[in-house]
């Protein structure tokens, strides 16, 4: 079984950073994409940023330029470095992580973080 447990969210004022991180554990045969969503209250989760396992990145145009996205792939861990945090950004972060296991491919899902942008 596969789990996802993510870990540093918070509150920050706008204009300020934070570093989410998120740790895959289980029975993992091999990582593909890993990424990051995030959703606010009646909205539609939203694409935040994605990596592939050959290191390529995709940005929403929201955050191109202020959030990096990176992976430890020895610590089957992937990361979202957020900079000029804006009150906007406000959401509940997600990371998924399309993941092999004995049982085939499929996207797992974290719990979820807060994050908060006070203006």
């Amino acid at each position: 079984q596969v789990q996802l447990v993510e870990s540093g969210g918070g509150l920050v004022q706008a204009g300020g950073s934070l570093r989410l991180s998120c740790a895959a554990s289980g029975s993992i045969f091999s990582f593909n994409t890993m990424g990051w969503y995030r959703q606010t209250p009646g909205r539609q989760r939203e694409l935040v940023a994605t990596i592939t396992s050959g290191g390529s990145r995709n940005y929403a145009d929201s955050v191109r330029g202020r959030f990096t996205i990176s992976r430890d792939n020895a610590k089957n861990t992937v990361y979202l470095q957020m900079s000029s945090l804006k009150p906007e950004d406000t959401a509940v972060y997600y990371c998924n992580n399309r993941i092999t296991t004995t049982q085939g491919t499929r996207d797992y899902w974290g719990q979820g973080t807060q994050v908060t942008v006070s203006s």
